[in-house]
């Protein structure tokens, strides 16, 4: 199938590693010029190996989501470099694990400003740009924890629904200017993020990394954590044209585990 992507020009936050750096290769791997911004010097590492693999031109900038001024910084380099700016990936890294008990009131405004207002602040300032495309998509990526909530997650099992109630909301207002907004909630996939979780999970418990590796594969029904490859795959098709009809959907990306209906 052709996703129709080649030439077109997308930005994915949080792109030095994990879900991120997946969905950047992908797109690149399309035909797509993307531009990627991290806090780290990994982001200039992973913008060469995608360049390396793929052949494609990979823009990288370091910049903390959490600062208004670096977003619009972000989103002006990127259209000065492209010219253009088609797709909008707003990624962030997770919020501390913990209970309710376990995480004071800086915590929770620090996780709104990483995973809620840094999406808000993205989509404010890439808005004129996209609504110059004629084919423009906003991804979202959230957490099947806003179907089920996980636990030691608080933080996110809370401000994620909020990102989802964003993203739900743009999808109506935004339609009529050709904008589509989608939203993937993630399941355990292999990150270097999920071995963070695994590890605040074995000092809570006591227990191995094969323990919880082995609880955690027996909840999902494939019997096994996906791969930032596969969520990539899905990523990088909901932004596509391909996918031209597909607005203002939460898809899980979980192996089937999540029970609920809806």
């Amino acid at each position: 199938m052709d996703l129709q992507l080649n030439g077109k020009v997308a930005l994915v936050t949080a792109g030095s590693k994990g879900l991120g750096k997946a969905t950047a290769r992908q797109f690149a791997r399309e035909g797509t010029k993307v531009a990627i911004c991290a806090r780290s010097e990994l982001v200039d590492k992973a913008a060469v190996e995608i360049e390396s693999e793929t052949g494609t031109e990979v823009l990288a900038m370091r910049a903390d989501v959490t600062q208004a001024a670096d977003i619009e910084r972000v989103i002006n380099t990127t259209v000065e470099k492209f010219g253009r700016l088609d797709i909008l990936v707003t990624n962030a890294g997770g919020p501390p694990a913990g209970t309710f008990d376990d995480i004071d009131v800086a915590a929770w405004e620090a996780a709104i400003n990483l995973n809620l207002l840094s999406a808000v602040h993205l989509v404010k300032s890439a808005l004129p740009h996209l609504r110059q495309s004629s084919a423009a998509a906003i991804l979202t990526i959230t957490s099947t924890s806003t179907k089920q909530p996980v636990q030691n997650l608080v933080l996110s099992n809370s401000i994620r629904l909020a990102v989802i109630g964003l993203t739900k909301t743009l999808s109506q207002e935004l339609g009529s200017d050709r904008i589509r907004v989608n939203s993937i909630l993630p399941g355990w996939t292999y990150t270097e993020r999920v071995e963070e979780l695994i590890s605040a999970r074995i000092a809570k418990s006591g227990t191995t990394k094969e323990a919880e590796i082995a609880a955690i594969n027996a909840n999902i029904p494939a019997g096994r954590m996906g791969t930032p490859e596969e969520f990539a795959n899905v990523a990088v098709f909901l932004c596509s044209p391909a996918a031209s009809f597909v607005n203002g959907v939460m898809l899980q990306v979980d192996g089937g585990s999540n029970q609920g209906i809806f």
